[in-house]
Order: structure tokens, then sequence, then C-alpha cells
């Protein structure tokens, strides 16, 4: 008899346990966006991403002044070096014309390795909180459909991070211009 209550204790103890679970979210696109290390890197990939722009800008030029050039100047040329700057042209025509798709995988890689170290500093201060406060499972905001207001632990990820609020900002409603 003693070892049938005991079970049942034990049985009910886990139980309790399991059902006493906690669940926890949080927005990781929003918390990010509130770290100082994204607005710095978000302005350092402004500032990469204007100048391949500005290289697409100095490519273009090139080849303009290179074919304003052969335009020019190709009556004085040999036939051999009217196909030499022909390959020139074309060459400079190829490259500027997959610019966009290199530009692109410049900007990702290089926006990889700012961003990374980011979320993964994010996602550290996450785990650590959801261990503090007892949370078995924390998932992102962006994943789910319905949850309570209770478990949103973006304030407490803020805090760990020392992440202040911006200051309130006083919206003054305009007044009405007087009637005539």
């Amino acid at each position: 008899m003693k070892k049938i209550i005991v079970a049942v204790a034990l049985g009910l103890g886990v139980f309790s346990a399991s059902a006493q679970t906690k669940i926890g979210y949080v927005s990781t696109d929003e918390l990010v966006s509130l770290m100082p290390e994204y607005v710095k890197a978000n302005a350092e990939l402004k500032e990469y991403q204007a100048s391949l722009s500005q290289q697409y800008e100095d490519m273009s030029k090139e080849l303009e002044q290179k074919l304003s050039d052969f335009n020019r100047d190709s009556s004085k040329y040999t036939p051999s070096m009217k196909d030499i700057k022909r390959n020139e042209l074309a060459a400079l025509y190829q490259r500027l014309g997959g610019w966009d798709r290199t530009a692109q995988e410049m900007y990702q890689q290089e926006a990889q390795k700012k961003i990374q170290p980011i979320n993964a500093k994010a996602m550290e201060a996450i785990d650590a909180v959801a261990k503090e406060n007892g949370y078995a499972y924390v998932f992102d905001m962006s994943t789910l459909l319905v949850y309570p207001q209770g478990d949103n632990l973006l304030n407490l990820v803020k805090k760990k991070l020392n992440i202040k609020d911006a200051p309130a900002t006083t919206d003054k409603k305009p007044t009405a211009a007087p009637k005539n």
C-alpha cells in the first residue's frame, strides 16, 4: 500500500511540475533593432552600399569615356588596335552588366559578417533570461499566431543587455485654427 501511495505522490509531483512549465516569447527582430551594435552596423552597411553604388557609377563613367575615346580616335587605330580596344570595351561592359549581382553578393557577405555576432549576442541574452526566470521554452514572436500578453520577454532581455527605452515624446495635438 505504501508503494502505491509513494508512486501516486511521485506521479502527481511529476504531473504538477510539467503543468508549471513556463513558456515565453520575444521578438528577436525588435530586440536586435534596439541594440546599439545593430544601429552602428546598419549605418556601416549603408555606407558600404553607397560605396558599391559609387563603384558602379565610376565604372559607368569609365565605359562612357572609353567608348567616347574609341569613337573619336578609332580612325587613327590600326585594325589590331581596334580589336584590342573593342575587347577592352566588351570586357568593361560585361563587368558592368554583372555588377548588380556581384555587388549584391558582396553586400550580403558584409551584412552577414556584421549582423551574425549581434544575433548571437541577442540569442545568448535570451537564453540567459530564460534560464534566470525559469522559462522552459521561448519562441520567436514572429512565428506565433496567438500568445498571452504576460510572457513577452523583450523587456527582460533589454534589461539584460542594458538597452534603455527611448525617452517618450510628448505628442501635442495641433490646436485648431480659428474659424472665420
